[in-house]
């Protein structure tokens, strides 16, 4: 008797605690004072509200996941071995290289015109290619315009990127740097900042509200010219194969968080975007502002490459891009 009464009460007492909730490990490719933790942060926050703390998001910077490789990480998510990503349009080029077409040099004149393919036929377009790679797209985020900043002098006309040794974080912006007769070298975030502390990079190209000022490259960058050559959105992705193991109810918990969770991360990097120059100032850095001539150089210098990644993109995803960007003009 004594027996059973034990047994029921573990019983009951089981029954009135919470089940443990499931960790899902989300990878991102920057460090944890970016605008890109904020928002994974708040996804797991907002997830966790949403299903009543039946999941809890752990949330892993600077591509730990996939061992500091920021291009692995969509590959691995696309197979099951990482639950969540964070991360670029760009950095999953060598997997999908249509992905590309938003970071087209010059292509976008103003935030209209990303959210018109962000949220449009463009972003559809892309979320159904990322899903034949294995991945959903729950909701896009942004990383923003990308800057040029070096350690060496302004950056005025493109004679002044010759032989600058420039970071880059993809193929694209490889061909981009060699058109405008720069050194490019790709190399991992995570290694970019000793590098350029240490003179083995001259510069690099980067949003100045996701990653200029919260990664502190101002500490070892002089110049700065906001020439907006090429924009970089960010994915909040999951698991196709976990994504399909949930039912409706689930799948409509996680995509609400997810489009509440990017909205926050795209307002707060816009708003550190725009307050950005005046703080860069106060640190020491010059500011190089071009009129539209001078922009138009630089345009000019680089479209040998936005041919050649039209050609890798398709001619007809660069004109649902294209299209859709013109349009909001």
């Amino acid at each position: 008797m004594y027996t059973k009464l034990v047994l029921a009460a573990t019983t009951a007492l089981a029954l009135a605690l919470p089940a443990a909730a499931e960790t899902l490990r989300l990878s991102h490719n920057v460090g944890d004072t970016t605008t890109w933790q904020q928002g994974a942060e708040k996804f797991g926050e907002l997830l966790a509200a949403e299903t009543g703390g039946a999941y809890d998001v752990r949330v892993f910077p600077n591509a730990q996941l996939a061992g500091g490789d920021q291009m692995k990480q969509a590959e691995m998510t696309g197979r099951g071995a990482i639950d969540l990503v964070l991360t670029s349009a760009i950095n999953v080029t060598p997997l999908a290289p249509e992905m590309a077409a938003f970071s087209l040099p010059y292509l976008y004149a103003d935030y209209a015109a990303v959210d018109r393919t962000t949220q449009g036929a463009a972003g559809d377009k892309m979320e159904e290619i990322m899903a034949g790679h294995g991945i959903k797209v729950l909701a896009w985020g942004e990383n923003g315009f990308r800057e040029v900043t070096n350690s060496k002098r302004p950056i005025k006309t493109p004679a002044d990127m010759a032989g600058l040794k420039m970071r880059v974080a993809g193929p694209m912006y490889i061909d981009v740097m060699t058109d405008l007769g720069a050194n490019p070298q790709q190399m991992q975030w995570s290694e970019t900042f000793p590098a350029l502390q240490q003179g083995v990079v001259d510069g690099q190209e980067n949003p100045i509200g996701a990653v200029i000022i919260p990664q502190r490259v101002y500490e070892v960058q002089k110049y700065i010219t906001p020439w907006h050559y090429s924009y970089d959105p960010l994915f909040l992705g999951i698991a196709q194969t976990r994504w399909d193991e949930m039912d409706e109810a689930t799948q409509a918990q996680f995509q609400k968080a997810a489009d509440e969770a990017m909205a926050y991360q795209i307002e707060i990097s816009r708003k550190a975007t725009d307050e950005g120059i005046a703080y860069l100032k106060e640190q020491g850095m010059e500011v190089t502002e071009l009129t539209p001539e001078e922009l138009q150089a630089f345009k000019d210098a680089t479209k040998p490459s936005f041919d050649k990644w039209s050609e890798k993109v398709g001619a007809d995803i660069v004109k649902l891009f294209t299209d859709e960007a013109n349009a909001a003009n």
